[in-house]
């Protein structure tokens, strides 16, 4: 049986519904909503008879242990009150013993649902509720006007929205917990697996895939240079010799310079005018945000990633400066249409408005349209009008919203374009293009980003007035050089976008799922693009090859479309968890004893150790790929060396595996006769002299540094340190040295500060043992305080047990 939701709440008719002034509702109401920022301005909106407290979140969760989800029990989910969440709960209880009414209005959406539910639960648990009315209201904006409504309008906790949301938990976590494990048992611990993680995760290993597979292939573009009563008049070779050209059809120096000598002597100095082509085009403008829009456009316009975005608009939606912002909607009310109408025209003029508003309807897959698009309460609050207490994120993100908001309902911008045919001899023909702004629309105000295609600069050049029959001067005929381009990594926008186009995630999730794929490094990111790191490649090739179906794109969207049908009381979500799990338990039972270590770890033998005639393999290890010389079972231990950055593990060779073993490298000596030598250790590679160190830049490939380029670097860290020691008791290990934050005294297990008006040069020892006294503790790693090891004592010899003396018979 599906753990029982449990509670009814009471009928609107026996609540406030009926009123239409909150303030002669029940003398005591408690209101929850998520966050205590919302909290404050909502209390203002409802006045004293309304007692208004944050749930911070979710108030339980599930226990992170096997056992938390039954599948044996109908599904059945242990959660939790968490330490941290009770203290949140503690105040809540404490309200709700003076309160006649309880409202919960958190979120309106599946996850805000999920936290009324929770908080439901646990009061009934609790035994809290003692038949108080318990309602649930939402909003999608917190002005006075939609907080009000809500309150005027309450309902029941919906069964339908919690049943997905329960659904969606007991997904998560049976993949997640599942084949984590099994990762951690093939590969190394560490490591995680998601429903909506892997195939993202997926979506950017294929694409270096694809541009690793990429061969460029050479091209080249003619185009001529000519004049027309003094302007100049650029074109593009589109026609050679009778033949419409194709873009490999020159992809030779050699056949580009033929081109060039044939046009040029064709053309004898001019080129004749055959065709001239006058369009209008109409642009119109974007639609409203998104979350997903909103995330892609703060990307490429402000260059915020998705956890940024969401921040700053948490903060502007419970402030009450913008509708709830995450949502897949783009329709806005017909209140805020007006509202945006009136500010076009007092702003923008009357003519910048179209006869009638612009609808706008989402074409993602699996759009849930519960809610407005991301637009401002008020169209009439302008950027300007924020409070100066909002950070730059949140002005920044709100400007973005305003303007995109206003745009969305403004007339289209209008172009005057032309397209110009120029004869160069017979069958040979050019083509210039341009286009004029003749209505700026929309323009004036916004326009929308791209990520990967940029504009082509030719659409926008003005030409001078041109006809069928002019004769333009030709002054040369110039040939480029190009090469065909890999498809380009993702940024946060654009896998943003393509989990959208594929119906993967929900708008609330994007930021988290890149958020996870960082922060278990397996991806990184290099100029705002996503590059996968070999751990991130080898878990994806895992769960490609073994669990295809369920990182695939195509599943995870339907299982998408499925949790909606539950939402939607369209489906039940027991069955659909019973097909899942009985055939997804098969396949791990299956593959957990079918993966070999070595196949999971992407092991190659390449042959033999020619020194040695131990085996030489490559293999993935937990800090990168690596060769390995031996076994474990041999008796010595198996030699390592890392792979160099530019090596896969796919494609190395033997040969090119038995160099990485001549590190370290003896170079020589310094003046000095210290012993030099490069390696590469714990924190990258770097150069050994006598028993001192110094770091190679991350640029220099310790395989091929010279003893002249070492010596330079061991000479700039001798003078770094020099500069660094100020004085030195070495039979006291004392030093004075200067520090990041100015010279400090250390005796390696405390640092003590310099007082300001000492000078550092004229400390005694004593004066440093005496500030090193008073000094604190050096914290460890996690903060605590270092505790200095004490001395082992010494065992005492063991006592010889008495013998006890036998008692005396009587």
């Amino acid at each position: 049986m599906p753990p029982s939701l449990g509670w009814r709440t009471c009928s609107s008719k026996s609540g406030p519904a009926n009123s239409t002034d909150p303030s002669k509702l029940l003398s005591k109401n408690l209101v929850i909503v998520e966050s205590p920022a919302k909290a404050k301005t909502i209390k203002k909106y409802l006045g004293p008879e309304f007692e208004v407290l944050a749930s911070y979140g979710h108030v339980r969760d599930l226990v992170e242990k096997t056992g938390a989800v039954d599948p044996d029990n109908g599904f059945a989910m242990h959660f939790e009150v968490t330490d941290d969440n009770e203290k949140h709960v503690a105040p809540i209880i404490k309200a709700l013993k003076k309160a006649e009414t309880l409202y919960l209005a958190t979120d309106p959406d599946r996850e805000g649902e999920a936290i009324s539910w929770h908080l439901l639960e646990l009061l009934r648990e609790r035994k809290q509720l003692k038949d108080k009315p318990v309602h649930r209201v939402v909003f999608h904006e917190i002005t006075k006007k939609a907080v009000q409504e809500a309150i005027e309008h309450p309902r029941q906790v919906s069964d339908d929205l919690v049943h997905a949301y329960l659904a969606r938990r007991v997904l998560d976590f049976l993949v997640g917990y599942n084949l984590s494990p099994l990762l951690w048992k093939k590969l190394w611990g560490g490591l995680s697996a998601g429903r909506v993680q892997s195939p993202a995760l997926r979506m950017i290993c294929e694409r270096e895939d694809e541009i690793e597979r990429f061969i460029k292939q050479e091209y080249w573009t003619i185009e001529s240079d000519a004049l027309m009563d003094g302007q100049p008049v650029p074109g593009k070779l589109i026609e050679y010799q009778g033949k419409k050209l194709e873009q490999f059809d020159i992809n030779t120096a050699a056949l580009a310079g033929a081109a060039r000598k044939a046009l040029m002597s064709a053309a004898n100095g001019n080129l004749t005018v055959t065709a001239v082509e006058k369009k209008q085009r109409k642009r119109n403008p974007a639609a409203p945000f998104t979350t997903s829009t909103l995330q892609q456009e703060a990307s490429r316009k402000l260059g915020f990633g998705a956890q940024r975005t969401m921040r700053a608009a948490q903060k502007l939606y419970e402030a009450g400066f913008i509708t709830y912002m995450r949502t897949d909607s783009m329709s806005l009310a017909g209140e805020a249409i007006a509202g945006i109408r009136q500010i076009i025209e007092l702003r923008y003029g009357k003519d910048k408005l179209p006869p009638s508003p612009r609808m706008y309807k989402t074409k993602a897959k699996n759009a849930q349209e519960a809610h407005e698009a991301v637009r401002p309460t008020s169209a009439g609050t302008t950027p300007d009008m924020l409070p100066g207490s909002f950070t730059a994120d949140q002005q920044r993100l709100y400007d973005l919203i305003w303007k995109r908001t206003v745009a969305c309902q403004m007339t289209h911008a209008l172009f005057d374009t032309v397209a110009v045919d120029l004869a160069c001899g017979e069958g040979n023909r050019f083509r210039t293009t341009g286009s004029t702004l003749v209505e700026p629309g929309f323009i004036s105000v916004y326009i929308e980003g791209t990520d990967d295609v940029t504009a082509d600069a030719d659409d926008e050049r003005s030409l001078p007035p041109l006809e069928k029959g002019d004769v333009l001067e030709l002054r040369d005929i110039k040939t480029e050089q190009h090469f065909t381009q890999p498809p380009p990594r993702y940024s946060e926008a654009s896998l943003v976008k393509s989990l959208e186009e594929h119906g993967i995630g929900r708008p609330s999730t994007y930021a988290s799922i890149i958020s996870t794929l960082q922060y278990r490094k397996y991806v990184e990111m290099d100029q705002r693009r996503f590059i996968p790191t070999m751990i991130g490649r080898t878990v994806s090739k895992l769960l490609t090859d073994h669990f295809t179906k369920y990182v695939d794109y195509g599943f995870t969207a339907k299982l998408e479309d499925e949790l909606d049908a539950i939402a939607r009381n369209e489906q039940e979500w027991i069955p659909l968890m019973d097909g899942f799990w009985t055939e997804f338990k098969a396949l791990l039972e299956a593959k957990s004893e079918s993966i070999s270590p070595e196949e999971a770890k992407l092991t190659r033998v390449l042959g033999t150790d020619p020194k040695s005639g131990k085996p030489l393999s490559v293999k993935m290890g937990r800090f990168g790929p690596f060769v390995q010389i031996g076994t474990k079972d041999d008796e010595e231990k198996p030699k390592f060396a890392s792979l160099r950055p530019h090596q896969r593990i796919e494609t190395i060779t033997l040969d090119e595996t038995l160099m990485l073993f001549v590190l370290p490298r003896e170079l020589g000596e310094t003046g000095e006769g210290e012993k030099v030598s490069v390696n590469i250790g714990q924190f990258g590679p770097y150069v050994k002299y006598d028993k001192k160190y110094a770091s190679l830049p991350k640029d220099e490939d310790p395989y091929e540094v010279s003893l002249e380029r070492a010596l330079e670097i061991v000479a700039a860290k001798k003078e770094a340190d020099a500069n660094k020691l100020i004085r030195e008791w070495p039979d006291h290990g004392i030093q004075v040295l200067n520090g990041q934050y100015g010279p400090y005294i250390t005796n390696k297990e405390k640092n003590a500060r310099i007082p300001k008006d000492v000078e550092p040069a004229s400390l005694t020892l004593e004066q440093c043992q005496e500030l090193l006294a008073k000094a604190p503790a050096k914290k460890g790693r996690f903060g605590r305080k270092k505790v200095a090891k004490k001395a082992a004592k010494k065992k005492a010899a063991p006592r010889k047990k008495k013998a006890r003396k036998k008692a005396a018979k009587k």
